[in-house]
């Protein structure tokens, strides 16, 4: 450690003396500094900053200006036990000094370790310091929830009971669903107490997983920068997958109608390719505020043909006995992929809870979450289980591919439902290209920046077609994304980070409990991803080979 000398000394002795003195004095005023929980003191006038060794790495302790956010007062002092090495916490909605730590993309600022002391923390409300221009209602974080949650995946819940059978897909389902709730919330909960303890008001995904990290043990740390990458990078995957699968969706549906009419019969291969090239041109629209029309339009189609083909589902139902209740356990893991794809809306959560009048409605018993996931899992367990039941060892897919292709209205439904999902194609692009966007656009010269985007949309849409033509197999397609994004973003991840969040305080609970639990649902999520990946591969292959 080394202090520039302070001011004229009279020997050798006497300045070293000085020196030593000096070091000591601004090691109590930084300690006493961090103890009182404020910055740390300036550097006098005339003196000169001092510049410490920590572990051969220098690094200047940055002080904390004005939030962009209302600023809590001082809430009194801090004991020892909370002074100890440092933590980093998320400040880029606290504006200061960008700092970079453990390889993190955001800006940081040394804090204290979370321990014994910390009790002003629990006095901070994160939800007073929201500044949200137009907060949601309970009602309206419902809906929006169910809007969410409830897209195509509902349409192939009978072939996910085809893998499961009926009475066991009817139990698993349930399980399933549940579980992924229970993940949500641990989730949120692990954002509420990170918001908490660091005064943060509120976080995204990748933020919560980043900031857990952050706040972990320290052999977590250095991954925290790699977490929020992954997290990012999975829910670009799973975005563009489904967008993908929606291609795929299409294309099928429109080729079942108009074959009934031509007599030249295109591949769905080559409808892909003609459904992609208006899409490209729909996408690059870069102002969400246009699409909503498109929006509005898909839900109304959406509605009108789930309810038509619930008549055609329930019309002529055969006994439950005529249905195999439980089928060989290698075709489970179909069932799990596509059950996962179904009901895991986990990447939207923290977007409908940051944006909520009331956010700690939004959890608990009874809340938002339980109320509209429950009426998701009723409704996709009464489409699969009656679904499987109609149709049993023929199921398709998409259960309107089973809908009679002679009968008017069973083409009308596919049709409304295709375009449905043909403009749904275009809402569900924006959120992948926003986040690769963001990611770019610094890199990227101011002037061709404009050209840069518009070739990046253009290129996505086209990568979205090829993989949608060499993959035209709905099933294994949706089973795939499922098991590869949706397990590893729907269990893997949260219970990663509640073992990071509670790894200090308050702990994991008699006898560990936390860990075995969070250890029993990786493992599960780690199952499952590389069962459910296995199988669908095999399905492709079988299929490319001539033996599907």
């Amino acid at each position: 450690m080394s202090l520039n000398s302070f001011g004229p000394g009279s020997g050798s002795g006497r300045k070293r003396d000085g020196r030593v003195s000096s070091v000591a004095l601004s090691r109590h005023k930084l300690k006493m500094s961090l103890k009182r929980g404020g910055p740390p003191p300036a550097a006098s006038s005339g003196t000169a900053v001092m510049t410490t060794s920590l572990d051969s790495v220098q690094q200047k302790i940055p002080t904390v200006v004005s939030s962009g956010y209302d600023s809590e007062k001082p809430q009194g002092g801090r004991n020892n036990a909370s002074i100890g090495q440092p933590k980093f916490i998320r400040s880029d909605m606290a504006d200061v000094p960008v700092q970079q730590a453990a390889g993190s993309t955001l800006p940081l600022v040394i804090t204290r370790k979370k321990g014994g002391g910390d009790s002003d923390d629990g006095n901070y409300n994160p939800f007073e310091h929201r500044k949200v221009e137009h907060p949601t209602s309970d009602l309206e974080t419902f809906v929006h929830l169910l809007k969410g949650s409830l897209g195509s995946g509902i349409l192939a819940m009978p072939m996910a009971f085809s893998h499961a059978g009926l009475w066991f897909g009817l139990v698993a389902t349930f399980a399933v669903g549940t579980l992924c709730t229970y993940c949500v919330h641990v989730l949120v909960k692990c954002a509420h107490i990170l918001c908490r303890r660091r005064k943060i008001p509120m976080m995204g995904f990748a933020d919560v997983a980043e900031q857990a990290f952050l706040d972990g043990p320290p052999a977590l740390n250095r991954w925290s920068r790699f977490i929020r990458f992954m997290v990012n990078s999975f829910l670009v995957l799973d975005l563009l997958g489904c967008c993908c699968i929606y291609l795929v969706f299409v294309a099928t549906n429109v080729e079942q109608v108009v074959s009934v009419y031509l007599e030249t019969v295109l591949s769905v291969r080559v409808w892909i390719m003609i459904v992609t090239v208006p899409l490209i041109f729909m996408c690059l629209v870069r102002n969400l505020k246009f699409l909503t029309p498109f929006s509005m339009i898909a839900n109304i189609l959406m509605f009108v043909g789930i309810v038509i083909t619930f008549i055609y589902m329930f019309t002529d139902l055969p006994a439950p006995a005529e249905r195999p209740g439980l089928v060989a356990v290698s075709e489970w893991p179909l069932f799990f992929g596509t059950v996962i794809f179904a009901l895991e809306g986990i990447g939207v959560v923290m977007s409908l809870e940051n944006d909520m009048r009331n956010p700690t409605h939004f959890i608990g018993c009874p809340s938002v979450l339980n109320f509209g996931m429950g009426l998701v899992i009723a409704l996709y367990t009464l489409v699969g289980f009656f679904g499987f039941l109609k149709y049993g060892p023929d199921t398709q897919a998409s259960i309107t591919l089973n809908l009679p292709l002679e009968d008017k209205l069973a083409q009308s439904v596919k049709l409304m439902i295709a375009i449905a999902i043909f403009f749904t194609f275009t809402l569900q692009f924006y959120v992948p290209i926003s986040i690769l966007w963001k990611g770019l656009e610094h890199k990227i010269r101011p002037e061709r920046q404009n050209i840069s985007e518009y070739g990046l949309r253009v290129a996505l849409v086209v990568l979205c077609g090829g993989i949608a033509v060499a993959l035209p197999n709905l099933g294994p397609f949706i089973s795939l994304i499922g098991a590869v994004c949706l397990s590893t973003l729907g269990m893997i991840v949260p219970a990663t980070i509640e073992l990071a969040v509670y790894h200090e305080d308050p702990g994991y609970g008699r006898f560990n409990w936390r860990l075995w639990k969070n250890s029993g649902l990786i493992l599960f999520g780690v199952v499952g991803f590389v069962a459910g990946t296995y199988v669908s591969i095999i399905e492709f292959h079988a299929e490319f080979s001539g033996g599907h």
